[in-house]
């Protein structure tokens, strides 16, 4: 057996210090070894302290006598390195064979004898040693407190409270409880700010609540003046690095608490009162600066770690090395009282997508996705599709001129009666034109102190975006493109949705590049603009969807601009002519939101007697609701409708199409076919009008519901009983006053005439 073992070893010869020594093979070692007769042999070079412990393939420490520093020649190949001192054996790892060119070419073919930690075992020594960190609950960072100023001078804004719909009511009150618990709200009786509450059902029938600073806040904050580092600095610092992990903070904001003079500032208003944050607010402006400040001093000294915003990245020369950094951080992580969302880390990965580049052991290189949705267009179709992507041709051909001299054969079909006829001419001036778009010629590298640009269009079947930076003489140039289809829910949405998605999915997916900076936001669609971009809020009538995606942009700092279409040729072409392209993690939000809605539905329903099924067949039956459908997908409404169409356009805003049934907001759109049935149910038990109403109110909508409602009432002998009538109250004299004005008594009068008397 022990000859089988040797026959498949290899070992190799190498100078060091002037002295030939054999070492045995071992890819799997991370660290070169040596033994002590052959130390002595070289001249016992001097000894220092190893900084951590290594283990064998068996998971026993090795015993070692110290590292020493020594220059060396492998197949050719010249380098210096450390070499480990142990009583007997050597070992060639890693770290020396990878300075030779000649082995690690020949890398796959060598036999691993000592193992290197895996990321699962990683894991498991982490969540040993550190247990705290990986608890449930809310972390508390017991080191700094945030600390967030408004500008001198600055008026304080006040926002009445936002209605909460009645079938909601209960679920938000337990949700600021819960929160109320953690320590994240507090109730306070006064407060001269405060920001209307805003929430939105989660998958589930729970609720998420979020505060809209929007509405006068951020505009007074004062900037944060540490600064975020810039990508050259992040990329620099993961040089050398063969080894990488990522750390994500749970609720990160969320655990790092407000100084006691800046609490004040963040106060929400709600039907119970007032509330104010305790805790760092996601969707401050300043926030993003404030924590990467503290993440900036949490790290300081370590070495291998860079902090970016909520990301922390650890990087090693060596698995050893990697491990070794990656444990201090988690020391200081501890230390401050931070936790992690375990399922969002990464250990031991031996390459890392970031900030547009793959970084591994090579270095880093662009990442092909960024061009992808140009290289994955289709040809065009049409005239139609051929005049959309000429419009992002015109766009970018500013700075590379040679896109006008590859551009004949297709400006050609776009002549007025010409036919259309797409033969390889065309072709090839296409595929010319899409290598152009893509090539470097075409892109720049993410600067953050260049103004950034986000740009997003959506047609029937796709969304497409791009992030590009404006340069002082005015031109715009890509950093990035994005662009997916739409899945079948999506194909049905409201153009407004559409529109509205694009500009969703284009801040998620460039989120690296936006968080924590001022960006242009850019849509060619006009309704956006009062939703995603008021200083007022978010409007309370706006459609589900809309409302949901509005207060995720809330945490981004953004000015939204109006694009004419005509002039939109970066993000429409992208839009209209993908092919398939795979949901990335960044649209985990969207589709969350999806479901959200869909809940929403499924749960007013729940509440009636009628199933999903039977409202989805009578609004397909209903022409009228078939025609509401129609107008609710296009976004255009016609200027002139009969009466019973206009009860509907004049709240257009607020109306959403979710599996085929039509929505007012959160309220399930009843058909005429089912309304008694409906109205029935919601009878039973004789509320009375106020109350049935109330009920009415949460879960559907149809128009003139509340005249059906009063209608049922007054028909009703047992409301009639039952139903609440003013007490009648004997009358009382007043005393005679003492003195001049000491009462005064107030009454007003409308006459048949119409004229209101006010008696004093």
């Amino acid at each position: 057996e022990e000859s089988n073992v040797n026959s498949i070893r290899q070992y190799v010869t190498a100078e060091v210090s002037e002295v030939m020594v054999e070492f045995q093979l071992d890819t799997g070692s991370d660290i070169t070894l040596i033994g002590k007769d052959d130390w002595v042999r070289m001249g016992k070079p001097e000894l220092e302290k190893c900084p951590t412990k290594v283990k064998s393939a068996s998971g026993n420490e090795l015993q070692l006598l110290g590292r020493a520093l020594v220059n060396f020649t492998l197949k050719g190949s010249e380098g210096s390195g450390y070499l480990y001192v142990r009583e007997h054996g050597n070992l060639l790892g890693l770290d020396w064979i990878e300075k030779s060119e000649e082995m690690s070419y020949h890398m796959g073919m060598m036999v691993n004898a000592l193992s290197h930690s895996t990321s699962g075992s990683i894991q498991e020594e982490l969540q040993q040693k550190f247990p705290k960190v990986f608890e449930e609950g809310l972390g508390r960072c017991t080191k700094e407190k945030a600390v967030l100023k408004v500008k001198p001078n600055s008026t304080p804004v006040f926002k009445p409270k936002r209605p909460v719909p009645y079938g909601a009511l209960e679920t938000v009150e337990k949700e600021l409880d819960r929160l109320e618990g953690l320590g994240v709200l507090k109730k306070v009786n006064h407060s001269k700010w405060a920001a209307p509450l805003v929430c939105v059902k989660k998958a589930g029938g729970d609720i998420r609540v979020c505060v809209d600073l929007s509405t006068g806040l951020n505009d007074a904050l004062e900037d944060e003046d540490h600064p975020i580092p810039p990508p050259e600095d992040i990329f620099a610092s993961m040089n050398g690095g063969r080894y990488f992990s990522t750390v994500d903070f749970k609720d990160a904001y969320l655990q790092i608490e407000l100084a006691e003079e800046s609490r004040h500032l963040f106060t929400i208003n709600t039907h119970r009162g007032l509330y104010e944050y305790q805790r760092l607010v996601f969707g401050a402006k300043t926030a993003p600066a404030v924590f990467q400040r503290i993440m900036d001093k949490m790290i300081t000294g370590l070495s291998g770690v860079t902090a970016y915003l909520d990301d922390v990245i650890i990087i090693g020369r060596s698995v050893q090395e990697h491990n070794d950094n990656l444990f201090e951080v988690f020391k200081r992580i501890s230390e401050y009282g931070f936790r992690v969302k375990l399922e969002k880390c990464k250990f031991l990965e031996e390459k890392i997508k970031y900030l547009g580049f793959i970084i591994d052991r090579n270095g880093r290189r662009p990442d092909e996705s960024k061009v992808q949705p140009i290289k994955g267009m289709c040809d065009p179709k049409n005239q139609k599709e051929l005049r959309s992507f000429m419009g992002m041709i015109t766009y970018y051909s500013a700075f590379i001129p040679q896109m006008k001299s590859l551009r004949g054969p297709l400006d050609k079909l776009l002549l007025k009666d010409v036919e259309w006829r797409w033969s390889t001419k065309e072709a090839e001036a296409f595929q010319k034109l899409k290598d152009v778009l893509s090539s470097d010629l075409n892109l720049t590298h993410y600067d953050p102190q260049i103004p950034i640009v986000v740009a997003a269009d959506a047609c029937d079947y796709g969304i497409g975006a791009v992030i590009s930076h404006r340069f002082p003489n005015g031109d715009e140039k890509p950093i990035a493109h994005a662009a997916r289809s739409l899945n079948a829910a999506e194909k049905n949405y409201s153009q407004i949705e559409k529109e509205g998605l694009g500009l969703i999915f284009a801040v998620k997916r460039f989120h690296k590049y936006l968080f924590g900076r001022k960006f242009l936001l850019r849509t060619d669609h006009k309704p956006l603009l009062s939703i995603f971009g008021s200083k007022k809020g978010i409007p309370v009538h706006s459609q589900n969807r809309l409302v949901r995606w509005s207060t995720i942009l809330r945490g981004y700092d953004f000015d939204i601009e109006y694009v004419k279409t005509d002039d939109f040729g970066q993000a429409d072409a992208l839009s209209r002519m993908i092919q398939k392209f795979p949901t990335e993690n960044e649209d985990i939000v969207i589709a969350q939101v999806e479901v959200e809605v869909e809940e929403t539905l499924h749960g007013a329903i729940r509440k009636l007697p009628v199933r999903v099924a039977d409202v989805q067949e009578e609004t397909q039956k209903s022409k009228l609701l078939q025609e509401v459908q129609k107008y609710v997908s296009r976004g255009v409404w016609p200027k002139k409708v009969d009466e019973k169409l206009k009860r509907f356009s004049s709240i257009k805003e607020s109306l959403s199409c979710v599996q085929k049934c039509l929505m007012m907001q959160d309220r399930v759109v009843i058909p005429e076919a089912l309304q008694k049935v409906v109205l029935k149910q919601l009878h039973e038990g004789h509320p009375g009008m106020v109350r049935m109403k109330q009920l009415a109110r949460s879960f559907v909508y149809w128009p003139g519901m509340d005249e059906d409602v009063e209608r049922v009432v007054a028909s009703c002998n047992t409301c009639q009983v039952h139903g609440k009538t003013p007490r009648k109250v004997p009358l009382q004299p007043w005393k005679t006053p003492e003195r001049v004005w000491q009462r005064v008594h107030v009454d007003y009068a409308v006459p048949e005439n119409g004229h209101t008397i006010s008696s004093l």
